[in-house]
């Protein structure tokens, strides 16, 4: 059976359809099962449980290694894993429906907490005007050499970057779920700057800090200065 074919049939098991019957070989047995045992930890949410998700990343990484006496030439065993892995885990994502990286990575709440961006020689640039700032408000700024968002929590005014830290995609933010999202691939900040999603092999930096104040009923961010 195809790789193309195989997918087909497990992502009829998943969906509850019957699939055509057919003799799988050894490996092709073994997806199944992960398929199968996907489908079983299923949860209401639609979330594997902590501890499926655990075994499954340990048993995956021991089926990915070959025994020292494995015969098998290295081309073969480069094709086998690719195999292996990308159908199991493209099982994985079809019958969790969560993303992948939080079963294969570090998870959300160890991530570093954010820095201060503190340029070496800069200006204070006015963005708003204290009163424009409500409580709870969040508002972007684009001062040119520096592009972020500002927000006023318990009165106080609070400045992250505009950039994404995984590859530099400008940031937006979404008011209906109070949180900063980057277009590119689909990953979410706090408006403090805390990673909350994801979908990358390893997490984003946090959004840096910027300086900022608020002086005689306006609000400025300090920003590096243009090139000359």
């Amino acid at each position: 059976m195809s790789a193309r074919e195989l997918r087909r049939y497990i992502d009829g098991l998943l969906h509850g359809r019957r699939p055509k019957d057919f003799r799988p070989d050894a490996d092709e047995a073994e997806q199944l099962r992960v398929a199968l045992e996907l489908l079983a930890a299923r949860r209401e949410n639609d979330t594997p449980r902590t501890e499926f998700v655990d075994d499954l990343r340990r048993r995956l990484a021991a089926k990915l290694e070959p025994a020292a006496d494995d015969k098998v030439s290295a081309r073969a065993i480069g094709s086998r894993r690719q195999v292996i892995a990308g159908t199991s885990i493209a099982a994985a994502a079809a019958a969790a429906g969560v993303i992948v990286d939080r079963a294969l990575t570090r998870d959300i709440e160890n991530l570093p907490t954010a820095s201060t961006l503190d340029p070496v020689h800069g200006t204070w640039l006015a963005i708003a005007s204290s009163s424009d700032v409500t409580e709870g408000m969040t508002r972007p700024f684009d001062v040119g050499t520096v592009t972020g968002f500002i927000r006023r929590a318990q009165g106080a005014i609070i400045a992250v970057s505009g950039v994404c830290t995984h590859q530099g995609c400008r940031l937006w933010f979404d008011n209906a779920d109070d949180r900063l999202r980057c277009p590119c691939h689909s990953t979410s900040f706090t408006v403090t700057g805390t990673v909350l999603t994801h979908q990358l092999p390893i997490a984003p930096a946090p959004l840096p800090r910027l300086q900022v104040r608020e002086n005689a009923g306006v609000i400025e961010v300090f920003a590096p200065a243009k090139p000359a």
